[in-house]
């Protein structure tokens, strides 16, 4: 089963054909086999690309994690796959327009120096109504901004979000210890307000220009950088009145931008492409 590695920032991805797999049964335990770090090739997630119109650019897009649940959207994964149609010249605009469930979203090239891709990618209308998100605890919301989550005895006040997939950000003056945040947001993940679980960003305030963002990704765990997570933080700091809505935003393994304008949000980042191989797949 042939596929192509890409990551962005360290967040990771394994590109597969979506026509070369139709007889695939099991799409989740592929994706949970071929994701782990020990007995597979390691990954954070999935990819299943589709070519449904090669001169306009239009790709059908599905994203599974490295636990085999299936996701809705991911920006680093939307700018992985456009940099690796590019790499093995399957499409021709410069500009693609990818079909996902989260709705269309369109990326395109900003600079390509070899292997290392720069691309913009549009993340769509951030949706912040709890019904959107999905947020119950048992009431209706139009906005949640600092709502006070008890987790384990201490209260957080949160921030809550949909970009197509739903976040929760965490603001911070000092990063917890990696065990701590780790306990956290495996806490926040899955705690009974948010039914289809949520991902976690835990954020420091930088200046009114630039934030750090540690990720909690839903079905991943920790990762070393989340595209739409790197949105959601910089959504929820511009909401918080805490940035401008042009936001720097900085990960573990670099940098990402990130506009909020005319209502769309707007991500710029890298996209490397790590090697192509072959899955031995029973």
């Amino acid at each position: 089963m042939k596929f192509i590695k890409v990551h962005s920032l360290g967040n990771d991805f394994l590109i597969l054909d979506e026509e070369k797999t139709k007889g695939l049964s099991d799409i989740s335990n592929l994706a949970g086999r071929i994701c782990d770090r020990h007995t597979g090739v390691g990954a954070d997630g999935l990819l299943f690309i589709s070519i449904k119109d090669k001169a306009k650019g239009h790709v059908k897009f599905r994203i599974f994690n490295a636990d085999g649940t299936e996701a809705e959207i991911s920006g680093n994964g939307l700018r992985c796959a456009a940099a690796a149609l590019y790499f093995q010249k399957r499409i021709e605009p410069s500009q693609v327009l990818f079909l996902t469930t989260a709705g269309h979203r369109e990326c395109k090239v900003i600079e390509r120096k070899k292997n290392l891709f720069m691309l913009k990618i549009e993340m769509g209308i951030p949706r912040l109504g709890s019904q959107d998100i999905p947020f119950d605890d048992g009431s209706s919301y139009e906005k949640i901004i600092d709502y006070p989550l008890s987790i384990n005895k201490k209260i957080y006040p949160i921030t809550v979000l949909s970009l197509g997939n739903p976040h929760c950000a965490v603001f911070v003056d000092r990063f917890p210890a990696r065990i701590e945040w780790h306990q956290i947001g495996r806490e926040i993940e899955s705690h009974p307000f948010f039914p289809n679980r949520i991902n976690i960003e835990f954020i420091r305030a930088l200046s009114r220009e630039e934030i750090e963002v540690l990720f909690w990704e839903r079905g991943v765990g920790e990762t070393l950088s989340s595209g739409s997570g790197a949105c959601a933080a910089a959504v929820a700091s511009i909401l918080k009145n805490m940035t401008e809505k042009k936001v720097k935003v900085r990960t573990t393994m670099g940098q990402l931008t990130v506009e909020w304008e005319r209502k769309k949000v707007y991500q710029t980042g890298p996209a490397e492409i790590v090697f192509k191989g072959d899955f031995l797949s029973d």
